[in-house]
């Protein structure tokens, strides 16, 4: 659909959001006479989500700006199940305790993106085990099983897939796409949700909540997926090297998260900039114009504007000042990662694994071998090297050119 009515639709299509919808037509008309509940469910299987989850954050940011009603659903529920889509074996199951524990945690960052209250507009977060928690076994078999087939399910790509790997599907799994259903017919009934929103390997699970509601309440409901975000090089948004970059401060420095959108490939920078960040489409339009070295203009602007959103302006701020004292001054900016040490020394290659540059001993020796391990700017050859420690200031550590952390005496 080229033109759409709605500031909605308008403004996903224009900044990349839509890869499907079930019914664009009917829901860009609803969007544009009324404001639309509409949700995005995470499952609250770590103590934060990661960059990978900032797609649908933004989304639900981008539906509050046009004038809609987010709804923040978390799986307290369905993470007791765990959802197989795109999982090679079974999720470890996690105690109620650690799931609330999770759930306290993420929401924290929703609330720098969000607007929580009791407006029209207001965001709210609802936990799904309220309803999944009290179902009884039998009466859900019967008043909602009887509307799927095993046949449908065994198609969806979420299960085939994990059968023609010949690897282990439970029955517990099985079930999760039944739930997530049910969590649609459950909000369409509580909060008037009308749109459930999400990555595009969800699409097969929204659809089957559209058709649960149709089928019992004869409810009009919709979905809307995001295209699957790769980087220039084919790799899937998020994934690095040294593992998930966190959204939540306690599981990543602010220079770190600051350091990933700067580390950007030059091909996705106006992508970025569209999905992840509020600035208007034509200065992301000039910014993504830029060429050879002032292309690094951009993803500082970029990087800055990410952690903003994240991390709030201070952070922001200071992220891009350490990164300047770093790389264009040679120093050593003050909001590095830090790592305190009480001896007197420490081993290099141990400096290395416990600030997080190398994921093992074997990777920081190799790393030592290729010559890019550097002390104050001078490179270190030896992995037996011990650094040692005293009053006379931080040492700063690199990996590369954009790795840097300080070693500190306690």
């Amino acid at each position: 659909m080229s033109e759409y009515q709605s500031t909605l639709l308008r403004v996903l299509s224009e900044r990349g959001y839509i890869h499907q919808v079930t019914d664009a037509a009917a829901l860009d008309a609803l969007a544009a006479k009324q404001i639309v509940p509409a949700y995005i469910g995470f499952d609250a299987t770590a103590l934060s989500l990661h960059v990978g989850s900032m797609v649908q954050i933004m989304m639900l940011r981008r539906l509050q700006q046009a004038g809609h009603k987010p709804i923040v659903v978390m799986g307290g529920g369905t993470t007791k199940v765990g959802d197989p889509s795109g999982k090679d074996e079974s999720r470890r199951l996690l105690t109620d305790d650690a799931i609330a524990g999770n759930i306290a945690s993420i929401r924290r960052v929703f609330e720098r993106f969000l607007k929580f209250g009791d407006g029209p507009t207001d965001a709210i977060l609802v936990d799904n085990a309220e309803w999944l928690d009290a179902l009884e076994y039998i009466p859900f078999l019967r008043d909602v099983g009887q509307h799927f087939t095993i046949n449908r399910m065994l198609a969806f790509d979420s299960v085939k897939l994990r059968l023609e790997r010949e690897q282990p599907l439970t029955f517990l799994e099985f079930n999760y796409m039944i739930l997530q259903a049910y969590d649609f017919l459950e909000l369409s009934r509580r909060v008037s949700c009308r749109l459930q929103m999400g990555g595009s390997d969800q699409w097969g699970n929204i659809v089957n909540g559209i058709e649960l509601g149709r089928r019992i309440d004869g409810a009009e409901l919709y979905g809307l997926t995001t295209p699957l975000i790769t980087t220039a090089d084919g790799a899937k948004m998020g994934k690095t090297a040294a593992g998930a970059v966190w959204l939540n401060e306690d599981q990543l420095p602010a220079y770190d998260y600051w350091q990933f959108w700067r580390n950007t490939h030059d091909g996705d920078v106006g992508k970025f900039l569209r999905l992840f960040t509020d600035l208007p489409l034509d200065e992301i339009a000039r910014l993504e114009k830029l060429q050879g070295a002032e292309i690094n203009h951009a993803k500082i602007v970029l990087a800055t504007e990410a952690t903003r959103l994240c991390r709030g302006g201070e952070a922001a701020v200071q992220a891009q000042t350490t990164a300047q004292e770093t790389f264009a001054q040679g120093g050593a900016g003050h909001g590095l990662p830090t790592l305190k040490v009480t001896e007197g020394s420490i081993g290099i290659i141990t400096a290395l694994t416990v600030l997080g540059f190398a994921a093992s001993n074997g990777e920081a020796r190799r790393k030592i071998a290729e010559g890019a391990v550097r002390l104050n700017d001078v490179t270190v050859t030896d992995e037996r090297y011990e650094i040692v420690l005293d009053e006379n200031g931080p040492v700063k550590l690199s990996l590369g050119k954009k790795r840097h952390g300080l070693l500190q005496r306690s």
